[in-house]
């Protein structure tokens, strides 16, 4: 057994007034004696140093205020508005929603009417609406800033500050002044970071329902759907939203983005429309126009970065993103971004789930079909831009479509992954979902793209090299989009939500939508995919039919099944290639091939074993685990081709999680991972990595020794959680022979 032991260190935040390393609190104004300790209430003027998105200045603390004290009244208030879950010591509110400050004077209070001011940006600007004043009244104000005073006595005064229910979100600094008017000198009473309210009706991300608002904006892991049509696998994610500097992380990606420094008043009016928000976001996610957080990559070549498969979550990576300075990280693929995106939204406030499509096109040309090609011995080749995933993940988002008409409101599609410009930048939507589904791409934004994604006609060509000939074989039109899936509320069940996205296939109803498509993007004089426009029909079929489950280290096991559906016999030529592929379809390495000559009689059918040995892929199968198995068959009856094909996703071998006792708040808990070598030879290399909100400080990576043949091992190492609740521990294992193997485990932590 190899052991391996860890504990949660310290995080030192220091007293309140000390700012280890640049975090914590800084005082601004010194209180005086009998200052209230920090869970009374954080000093007056006292503001946290908020790094790239604090204001650049701060106003001066009257002296004829005589104030003592702010107290934020951080637990009653972060309940209120559900966000006690930020690891912050900054009042966290939700916008259109009251939160009570009490303010404490030395000794009479000061005469006059009381005057707050709420500013956010460096600059802050009327006309931007990033700065408003607005006085103490005894009634509030609907649809503004408003500030009542509740409660007073001979040394304090208890104020219920209110925002509209489209206030911009951000981080504000609110102050006071006694005079009249808003260019009064004023005394800074802190800040405030206001985000997205779902739990309010008026705001644009309301979501009624609740066990929905749970899952969308408050749960901190979830699920990732990968593999393939036919191999539909899941992993788990740490969104992670509420742990500590992911907050001021998503504040600063805001103030870090192209639309901001472009334009920072237009910027910052705007951030008040979801709309905005997540267009925005769907940018600074990946780095391809600005210093965003996700270099991506899909060479298979990952030197001076990360495996994209290697990453089990979004922390680490927002985390690693600030600490280099705001340098891109190496490095992500689609899952990556979508899961980092769907981290920042919910940060921010905004429901937001992740969505895997499985056969998913990438049309580059607004063509709303895909073409592909093989040449004449069933090898794919590298002709034109179009491609078919695998499986392709990206996000909605929940909220109200002002631009739109109402019927377009609910959920909306986001894509952080960088795969065609719109407006000039790597950004993809928000597209309504029911504009999708309902055909009507010529809507914001994005909307062909989305529509191609999930229900693009295929076609599929054959291409001879040596005299240019391409030769159509037929068009599918149900093979795209497929079996496209999120994570059930409350449960780690799939979801098929395929038919939001598109009425059935080969259904009058998706024919119809399809061309009210094309007739949108003036495509009817096109080249048209209709049946008229097909050759004939082949006589012939085939079908590749996995035999046993698949699994790395042993070998692939298929048979090729063909059909003769004519009355007469048949002669074929089956021209049969495997390729080791990465999830976008993208062949690395012919890794097996052989030619099949049958004769099938009338209505006959025959099967043909495939083996595919370990030996043969074994160097060049990538983290994906993915084998693409081509048949091109020749009818020497001269009536056209036909191509088989199947995408086979092999199982890496199974690790095991044991938690060895009940997991408590701050008290240290034994974890084990076990692991088995299901090959008949040594495995090197090993590494553990293991990462948990909430139960450890830091992402974990163990070392562990060679593992011999048909051996298993145990690597064990500590917890310590410091919040109660559901958890998720994730790992992810590697050697030289196995690449990322994943599981997860759920926590119950309790006081």
């Amino acid at each position: 057994m190899v052991s391996f032991f860890t504990t949660k260190e310290s995080l030192g935040r220091g007293p309140l007034g000390y700012s280890p390393g640049g975090g914590g609190w800084r005082l601004l104004v010194q209180a005086g004696k009998g200052a209230p300790s920090p869970s009374a209430g954080v000093a007056a003027g006292a503001r946290p140093d908020c790094s790239e998105s604090c204001l650049t200045s701060s106003p001066r603390l009257l002296p004829a205020l005589n104030l003592a004290n702010v107290d934020w009244k951080w637990k009653e208030n972060t309940l209120a508005h559900h966000t006690d879950q930020y690891s912050t010591k900054e009042l966290v509110a939700r916008r259109g929603q009251p939160f009570a400050v009490t303010l404490t004077y030395r000794g009479t209070k000061p005469s006059g009417n009381l005057t707050i001011i709420a500013e956010t940006g460096a600059t802050p600007a009327l006309q931007a609406k990033t700065r408003v004043a607005f006085a103490v009244t005894r009634t509030p104000r609907s649809g503004a800033w408003s500030a009542v005073q509740t409660s007073a006595d001979a040394s304090t005064v208890t104020v219920s500050i209110s925002s509209p229910a489209n206030a911009i979100i951000g981080r504000y600094n609110l102050s006071m002044t006694t005079g009249s008017g808003s260019s009064a000198p004023a005394a800074s009473l802190g800040t405030v970071v206001l985000l997205f309210n779902p739990w309010l009706r008026g705001d644009d991300v309301f979501m009624a329902n609740i066990a929905e608002r749970e899952e969308y904006v408050l749960s901190e892991f979830g699920l990732v759907f990968v593999g393939s049509a036919n191999h539909i696998s899941r992993s788990g994610w740490n969104f992670g939203q509420f742990q500590e500097g992911i907050l001021n992380i998503c504040l600063a990606m805001l103030d870090r983005s192209r639309s901001f420094t472009q334009d920072p008043h237009s910027d910052l009016a705007r951030r008040n429309d979801p709309k905005h928000v997540g267009r925005v976001m769907s940018a600074m996610v990946n780095s391809n126009d600005d210093k965003g957080v996700l270099q991506g990559n899909w060479s298979g070549n990952y030197a001076g970065g990360e495996n994209p498969s290697s990453w089990t979550g979004s922390v680490d990576i927002l985390q690693r993103w600030k600490a280099a300075g705001f340098k891109p990280v190496k490095y992500g693929q689609c899952w990556v971004f979508a899961g980092v995106l769907t981290t920042v939204l919910r940060c921010l406030g905004m429901p937001t789930r992740m969505i895997t499509n499985f056969n998913s096109a990438h049309d580059t040309d607004r063509s709303l079909t895909v073409d592909v090609y093989y040449d004449a011995a069933g090898n794919p080749l590298s002709m034109g831009a179009d491609s078919i995933w695998n499986f392709h993940v990206w996000n909605e988002s929940w909220f109200l479509r002002a631009d739109l008409a109402p019927a377009f409101n609910g959920w909306q599609i986001l894509d952080a992954t960088p795969q065609e410009r719109s407006s000039g930048l790597f950004q993809c939507g928000p597209a309504s979902l029911i504009a999708i589904k309902e055909g009507d791409v010529d809507l914001r934004y994005d909307s062909p793209f989305v529509f191609a994604e999930v229900n693009a006609d295929r076609v599929t060509w054959t291409h001879n090299p040596s005299t240019g000939e391409t030769k159509r074989l037929y068009t599918e039109t149900k093979s795209v989009g497929q079996y496209t899936s999120t994570k059930a509320v409350g449960s780690y069940a799939r979801v098929d939500v395929t038919s939001n996205y598109k009425y059935t296939e080969g259904s009058a109803k998706e024919r119809t939508v399809f061309e009210k498509a094309r007739a949108k993007l003036n495509l009817n004089t096109m080249s048209s995919t209709s049946a008229k426009l097909l050759p004939p029909k082949p006589s012939v079929s085939g079908k590749f039919k996995v035999e046993h489950t698949p699994e790395v280290g042993k070998d692939v096991h298929l048979a090729l099944k063909l059909t003769n559906h004519a009355s007469e016999p048949k002669t074929v030529e089956a021209h049969m290639t495997a390729w080791t592929i990465i999830y976008t379809g993208m062949p690395i390495h012919e890794v097996w091939k052989n030619t099949q000559s049958v004769t099938l009689g009338p209505k006959e059918e025959k099967t043909f074993p495939v083996k595919i040995c370990y030996e043969e892929y074994q160097q060049h199968l990538t983290t994906d685990n993915m084998i693409h198995t081509t048949a091109l068959c020749h009818t020497q009856e001269g009536e056209g081709d036909v191509l088989v094909e199947r995408i086979v996703t092999l199982d890496n071998p199974s690790l095991t999680i044991k938690v060895l006792g009940q997991p408590k708040v701050n008290e240290a808990v034994q974890a084990q991972v076990l692991f088995t070598n299901p090959l008949a030879l040594e495995v090197k290399d090993c590494v553990l990595l293991v990462e948990g909100s909430d139960l450890l400080a830091d992402k974990l990576k163990l070392d562990a020794p060679p593992l011999g043949a048909k051996r298993q091992a145990a690597v064990q190492f500590a917890l310590t959680p410091t919040k109660a609740g559901t958890k998720q521990l994730l790992v992810n294992f590697s050697c030289d022979k196995f690449h990322d193997v994943k599981a997860f485990e759920t926590l119950e932590v309790v006081q």
